[in-house]
């Protein structure tokens, strides 16, 4: 059981995160899917940087670093529920975070959406650089697969979908989005768009057959052995049982969401944080994937390693290849950033993704690194400061730790 709480209001945020790193000697090693057990002695100072940023900067965190393939340091800080509404009062239970919890993805969903569109790709059901249009009649025909994954289609950054049709289904606010007109040069300049991967997860369901989830359950969770990574935690809870039935008691919370069903209960806890996704079901191509640490390093080190066998070496290199996508403040491949000073702080030459709930996949193969960083810093609310140190401040020990197990 958790611990009850004794007081309200939200700490004080934005005053420094405190993220210095420890010197601290020792070792741990292992394949990332073998990960349990206490932390060895070279997690002590990824251990201080959590423990400097809760509650601070999020509620609850876990990170994971891993150098060939070997786990050298893994931590968790905080509490998966701390607060019970926006103004911060404490929650009457706060369950401790650890290794197994599971956290709400966001946007680093999307590099599990570019992994099934180039999946689909290698199989030959659908062309980077065909018009989506063969797929979504009436789109623009100079928008193509590539073009969604470099943000280039000069789709807008976001549809409030749920505003507009508020009493639609899934289905026919799916219908909308993927007719979302452009707004922009298509082509470039870069612009961030989620409403491009909500239609990048559609097409990917209309060239593979399936829905997107079962898309990714078939085609990457299931043959990597990443049985806590799923959409709609919740929704599995309700609909299964036996080990499935307790998933959602491993999950952080997010947001407290006055529109969502439930709210005088608390913050969302379950279900996807992103207003967009959540409108289309829980399921989508910019967001709704949950995981634990562990999964997402598993995931990680399959695109370090070369993909198999989710994809070939040269499906993960064109992935991982500048784009060229022009007015990026970063390179970009596909679905992934690269270099984006942002995320990967000190590991100059690496890839991956952020999401907007305080999450990081850090990808870098001229270090043999990959770095995992969830949170739920948008619990009890968004627009805390201190992300982008914590992030970096994890990047840092991670690029020690390398140089300490040469």
């Amino acid at each position: 059981m958790g611990r009850r709480g004794e007081g309200d209001g939200l700490e004080t945020i934005g005053e420094g995160t405190g993220l210095e790193a420890v010197a601290a000697g020792g070792a741990m090693s292992g394949p990332p899917e073998a990960m349990s057990g206490p932390p060895g002695e070279m997690s002590g100072p990824l251990e201080a940087i959590l423990a400097g940023a809760v509650p601070r900067v999020c509620a609850a965190a876990v990170a994971t670093i891993a150098v060939d393939g070997a786990v050298v340091a893994t931590a968790a800080a905080g509490e998966l529920v701390r607060y019970a509404d926006a103004r911060g009062s404490l929650a009457p239970e706060r369950p401790p975070a650890n290794a197994g919890s599971i956290f709400d993805l966001a946007s680093i969903s999307k590099l599990f959406t570019t992994v099934v569109l180039l999946s689909l790709a290698e199989e030959g059901r659908l062309g980077l650089d065909e018009p989506v249009a063969r797929w979504i009649g009436g789109t623009d025909p100079r928008i193509t697969p590539r073009r969604l994954l470099t943000h280039t289609a000069g789709l807008p950054p976001t549809r409030r979908i749920d505003r507009e049709l508020p009493d639609a289904d899934a289905a026919t606010r799916m219908a909308a989005m993927v007719r979302t007109p452009i707004t922009h040069p298509v082509g470039g300049p870069y612009l961030y768009s989620d409403v491009g991967m909500v239609m990048a997860g559609r097409l990917a369901e209309l060239a593979g057959g399936a829905p997107l989830d079962e898309l990714v359950r078939t085609r990457i969770t299931e043959v990597l052995g990443l049985a806590d990574t799923c959409y709609r935690p919740a929704a599995n809870r309700a609909a299964a049982s036996g080990r499935r039935a307790a998933v959602v008691d491993r999950v952080a919370a997010t947001e407290w969401k006055a529109e969502r069903p439930g709210a005088e209960q608390g913050c969302v806890r379950g279900e996807v944080h992103d207003e967009t996704a959540y409108a289309l079901g829980g399921v989508a191509g910019h967001a709704g994937v949950f995981a634990t640490a562990a999964d997402l390093l598993t995931f990680g080190e399959t695109l370090r390693r070369g993909g198999g066998p989710v994809l070939s070496p040269a499906g993960v290199a064109e992935m991982t290849r500048d784009q060229g996508a022009r007015g990026a403040p970063f390179r970009h491949g596909l679905g992934v950033r690269i270099g984006d000073p942002g995320l990967v702080g000190p590991l100059d030459g690496a890839y991956g993704h952020s999401g907007f709930t305080g999450t990081s996949l850090v990808i870098d193969p001229a270090h043999r690194l990959t770095v995992v960083l969830l949170t739920n810093a948008v619990h009890p609310v968004r627009g805390r400061d201190g992300i982008r140190d914590l992030r970096h401040a994890v990047a840092s020990e991670a690029l020690r730790l390398v140089d300490l197990t040469r």
